[in-house]
C-alpha cells in the first residue's frame, strides 16, 4: 500500500493559503453562512477539488462544500465522509493572518514578531515538549492562526489528493464535507444530507496528536428574563424593584467554586452566563448549560431556576421567564451503538505509528449534531492547539499524521468490508 508523504510541502502550503483567507463567523448575523467571506475559502476549496479530479465538487448557496472520491473496490463498503469547518472563531481577529513557520523547533519560547507581548511559552503549552525537531506554524501576534479548523481542511484535501493520485489504494466511496459557521453552533444547520449521501463519518477537528474523541458535552442554552418595577428614582422608595440588580444578585448567588467553567474540568458540568443586558424594568441574561449526561444537564437547569426563585422571593412585585432549549447532545449515546466506527479510527491512528488517546470533549463538534441526524461521527485529531487565541499553533508533523490517519480509516473499512 502506498504511504502518504508530504515530500513537496504541499500540506503546509495548503494550510497557509487557507489561513490567509479571513473566514471569521458572526453570531449576530442571521444569514447562512453568517459572513459571506467564508464563501471565498469555499470557492478555493471547490477549485482545488476539481483540480485533483473530484468532478462533482460544488459549493451550495449556504456555503457548504461537497465532493465525492469514487469507490475503486468491488466490495460493498459503507459510504464514509470526512468533515472540517471553514470558519474561524469570533473570539479573535482572523483578518490579515500572517502564518510563520518555525523550522525544527528546539524547545524555545516563541515570541511573535507583530506583538512581542504575545509569547507562546513552553511552560504554558505542554504539548510543545513533544514537538522538538518539528516544524511549528504560528500567527504573527495580532490574529489567531486558524488551525481550528483549517488544519483539518488541509489534511482532508491532502488525503483526497492522495487517493486520486494512487488508484491502487483500495477504498469505498468517500465524501468530503466542508461546513460554515461551526464556531457559532450552526455548522450543520443547513447541510444537505441527501447530497452528502453518507452512512457515517469523521470530523477532523481535534487537538492533541493521536486523539480520537467519541464523547462530547450535552448542551442546552437558556434565556432568563427578569421583569422588575420601574419608577422615577426620586420617588422610588418602597416601589422600585430594579431588574438589573435582581439579575446581578442571581448571578452572584450562583456557585463560584463549582458549576462554573473556571472551577470545573474533566467530566464536571457547568452553568455559564455568556451575555447580559437590560434596564430597570427588564433585564436579560443568556446562559450555556453543559454536562456529559442528559440527567445532569436537566439538574443544572432546575438548579438555575431554583436560584432565580430564591432571589425573587425577596422581590414580590417582580417576575421572570426562563426558557431552556436543547443545543446538542453527547454523541457517545449514538456512537456506542456503532462500535466499529471508533474501533477503526483507533486502528487507523495506530497504523500511523501514533499512540491513540480516546478522549471526551468539553465542548461540541459538528459531529455531535450529525450523530443525532443519523450520521454517527467521532472526532479525529487535526493537531490544532490554543485555538481561538493569538497563541494558536500547529505542528506540520502532527498534520502529516492526521492525513495518514484519514487515509488509513478509508483503507481499513475497505479491507474489512
Amino acid at each position: 500500500m502506498s504511504t502518504y508523504s508530504n515530500f513537496n510541502k504541499s500540506l503546509e502550503e495548503r494550510f497557509i493559503k487557507y489561513a490567509k483567507i479571513d473566514t471569521q463567523s458572526d453570531p449576530n448575523s442571521p444569514t447562512c453562512p453568517s459572513t459571506l467571506k467564508q464563501k471565498n475559502l469555499g470557492r478555493e476549496l471547490v477549485l482545488e477539488l476539481l483540480e485533483i479530479g473530484i468532478s462533482d465538487a460544488e459549493m451550495d448557496d449556504n456555503g457548504y462544500v461537497y465532493g465525492t472520491i469514487p469507490s475503486n473496490t468491488d466490495k460493498q463498503i459503507p459510504v464514509i465522509f470526512f468533515c472540517s469547518h471553514m470558519d474561524t472563531s469570533p473570539d479573535s481577529s482572523g483578518e490579515n493572518v500572517k502564518p510563520i513557520i518555525h523550522d525544527k523547533y528546539q524547545g524555545q519560547d516563541l515570541i511573535l514578531p507583530d506583538d512581542p507581548k504575545i509569547v507562546i511559552r513552553i511552560a504554558d503549552h505542554k504539548d510543545l515538549k513533544h514537538q522538538i525537531g518539528n516544524d511549528i506554524i504560528t500567527a504573527s501576534g495580532t490574529t489567531l492562526l486558524g488551525a481550528d479548523n483549517k488544519a483539518g481542511l488541509a489534511e482532508i484535501m491532502e488525503a483526497a489528493s492522495f487517493f486520486m493520485k494512487n488508484p491502487e489504494v483500495k477504498h469505498g466511496t468517500i465524501k468530503v464535507l466542508f461546513t460554515p459557521d461551526e464556531e457559532i453552533g450552526r455548522g450543520v444547520d443547513k447541510v444537505d444530507l441527501k447530497k452528502l449521501g453518507a452512512d457515517f463519518g469523521y470530523t477532523i477537528d481535534g487537538e492533541t496528536l493521536g486523539s480520537i474523541e467519541d464523547e462530547t458535552f450535552s448542551a442546552d442554552g437558556a434565556v432568563l428574563k427578569i421583569y422588575g418595577v420601574s419608577t422615577h428614582p426620586g420617588f422610588a422608595k418602597g416601589k422600585m424593584e430594579s431588574a438589573i440588580k435582581i439579575l446581578a444578585e442571581i448571578l452572584n448567588t450562583l456557585p463560584k467554586d463549582t458549576l462554573t467553567p473556571e472551577a470545573t474540568h474533566q467530566k464536571e458540568g457547568f452553568i455559564h452566563p455568556v451575555s447580559m443586558h437590560g434596564q430597570v424594568e427588564e433585564a436579560e441574561a443568556q446562559f450555556i448549560i453543559r454536562d456529559f449526561t442528559d440527567e445532569k444537564l436537566a439538574e443544572h437547569g432546575r438548579f438555575l431556576e431554583e436560584t432565580v426563585k430564591q432571589v425573587l422571593a425577596e422581590y414580590p412585585k417582580s417576575s421572570y421567564t426562563l426558557e431552556i432549549k436543547a443545543q446538542y447532545r453527547n454523541m457517545k449515546q449514538v456512537l456506542d451503538k456503532h462500535p466499529k466506527i471508533v474501533q477503526y479510527g483507533i486502528e487507523a491512528i495506530e497504523r500511523a505509528g501514533v499512540a491513540p488517546k480516546q478522549q471526551s470533549i468539553r465542548g461540541g463538534t459538528d459531529g455531535s449534531r450529525l450523530s443525532y441526524m443519523g450520521l454517527p461521527c467521532p472526532n479525529i485529531f487535526a493537531g490544532e492547539h490554543a485555538f481561538h487565541s493569538k497563541q494558536e499553533w500547529v505542528s506540520v508533523q502532527d498534520m502529516e499524521k492526521s492525513v495518514q490517519t484519514i487515509i488509513n480509516i478509508a483503507c481499513i473499512w475497505e479491507e474489512k468490508g
